[in-house]
């Protein structure tokens, strides 16, 4: 009898337990029957539909497919759990049924086998939904026992290495990704339902240009040339701007060299969009029309809960400058500070600003990333950032310190970034020759000159918005993740000695 009992194996059992399964498939291979070999199975029903139907098809004849997660023999008859795609189901397996010679494989049958079974839908004196076999399949063995015997995989590490034992053992996993898809949809939805069209630009660039960020590098043998991982696709997507797109989108992997965290992997998707003749409010209110689309989507109502806190995404949401909620949540007003006194204002909450940083607009930045982001639980829109951190949005023209450009913040953390998009092709040759000054002083996270797209703007880029939003973070939300690998099905993970 095998049981869902949680058991630690020793290296020995478990090599013991491999030799056992081993031999059961050299005796099923040598009998003529290697479940290998089988290259179809018609199913025809899934558990679900099964229970959900279960008065309308009892006595009917299903035909299911999925991994055996239990299985206990008595005698002549024997009952199991069978997992397929969506969800568990019991079967009753009888030696008059299904006869002598495949009851007796059905006893050798190990918990992980994939198998078909056809047979009647009853319901038991229990009132549980089950099917009656007549013909089981074996339509592949598991050699390998699955972990813990069905109490779930704990170790997280090991979940992150191998996803699909974390598929199997876990079955409230699997309802995440689902989740994530289901997101996924609603954005394409939304955005094709306004007009946007989705395009693709490439993920190998000549320049990792499009944010502050620290880039993969590679080489291109045939061009001879050094290439990078693409850190963001903005660049690209203006370009589709000024030939004549009115609304793009893009829906991809960007990849960043950086540090990993609960927030941060190496690679990671997100959704650009940038929409002609718009403003910072446009993108705000797509926003919030966008997150109504995926919580409708998700049948979620508007307070929703994550890690235990409510979260009220009724809009409008709070909109605040920066200097605003640095003057609400620290109670140091910049706004009139030159650059020495924001310094010294800094200073004086433990910001100490490294060379070449030493200014108005990144004490004004560090103040808000160290002391207010944490602040913002409740969704909130953050406006005005300095020009210092903005090398690509639009300077705001009653304060040429700062820029059009806005984050919005959920449960202290930033979920996208809007700009107003900078489209004075002078000012933008100027901005990339001070992000280029900063790399030549050791800052490998400053942008790069990129000469084509200053040339693109000179030839006329009409006023834009844009936006960036990323999918990992509101696929947390959404699902009550705690960690970015949570919602990744194969993060990325150091490789074992």
């Amino acid at each position: 009898m095998e049981n869902n009992d949680q058991i630690e194996l020793s290296e020995q059992e478990r090599q013991d337990l491999l030799k056992v399964r081993r031999d059961k498939l050299d005796d099923l291979i040598a009998a003529g029957k290697n479940p290998y070999e089988i290259t179809k199975f018609n199913v025809k029903h899934t558990s679900e539909y099964i229970l959900n139907n279960a008065q309308k098809l009892d006595g009917k004849k299903v035909v299911i497919a999925g991994r055996l997660i239990s299985k206990r023999v008595m005698g002549k008859a024997s009952f199991g759990h069978v997992l397929d795609s969506k969800g568990q189901i019991q079967i009753y397996v009888k030696i008059d049924s299904v006869g002598a010679e495949a009851y007796d494989d059905w006893k050798k049958y190990d918990i992980g086998d994939i198998m078909g079974i056809s047979g009647k839908v009853f319901i038991t004196h229990k009132g549980e939904v089950s099917v009656a076999a007549d013909k089981i399949t074996l339509l592949s063995k598991s050699l390998l026992p699955l972990p813990e015997k069905w109490h779930g995989l704990k170790d997280n590490d090991l979940r992150y290495r191998q996803r699909y034992v974390d598929l199997i053992a876990n079955p409230t996993v699997k309802e995440t990704f689902v989740k994530r898809s289901k997101i996924i949809s609603a954005i394409r939805r939304y955005l094709e339902k306004k007009g946007f069209i989705e395009v693709e630009t490439p993920i190998l660039n000549t320049i990792a240009g499009g944010a502050n960020a620290r880039p993969f590098i590679t080489h291109h043998n045939t061009l001879d040339i050094t290439m990078y991982l693409r850190i963001a696709p903005e660049l690209y997507l203006k370009r589709l701007i000024v030939g004549g797109f009115d609304k793009v989108y893009e829906l991809g992997r960007l990849f960043r060299n950086e540090g990993m965290d609960i927030k941060h992997n190496p690679e990671f998707t997100t959704m650009e969009l940038y929409q002609a003749y718009a403003d910072l409010d446009d993108m705000a209110n797509l926003t919030e029309e966008l997150f109504d689309e995926i919580r409708k989507s998700l049948d979620l109502g508007e307070v929703i809960t994550y890690q235990g806190t409510e979260i009220n995404l009724k809009t409008p949401w709070q909109r605040l400058t920066m200097l605003e909620a640095i003057n609400k949540y620290v109670g140091v007003d910049y706004t009139h500070m030159n650059d020495d006194e924001a310094v010294a204002a800094a200073a004086k909450l433990g910001i100490e600003l490294v060379e070449g940083k030493r200014n108005w607009g990144n004490a004004v930045y560090e103040t808000f990333d160290q002391f207010v982001e944490e602040k913002l639980i409740q969704p909130t829109f953050i406006y005005d950032y300095p020009i210092e951190v903005s090398p690509l949005a639009k300077r705001k023209a009653d304060d040429p310190r700062l820029t059009q450009r806005f984050e919005f913040f959920i449960y202290a953390r930033e979920m996208g970034n809007a700009f107003g998009e900078l489209n004075d092709p002078i000012d933008q040759r100027a901005r990339f020759e001070a992000q280029v000054a900063l790399r030549k002083k050791g800052d490998d996270e400053a942008q790069m000159m990129d000469e084509d797209y200053v040339t693109a703007l000179e030839y006329g880029m009409p006023p834009t918005g844009g936006i960036g939003i990323g999918i990992d973070r509101l696929v947390i939300l959404f699902t009550d993740s705690f960690s970015i690998r949570d919602v990744l099905l194969f993060p990325t993970m150091k490789p074992k000695k």
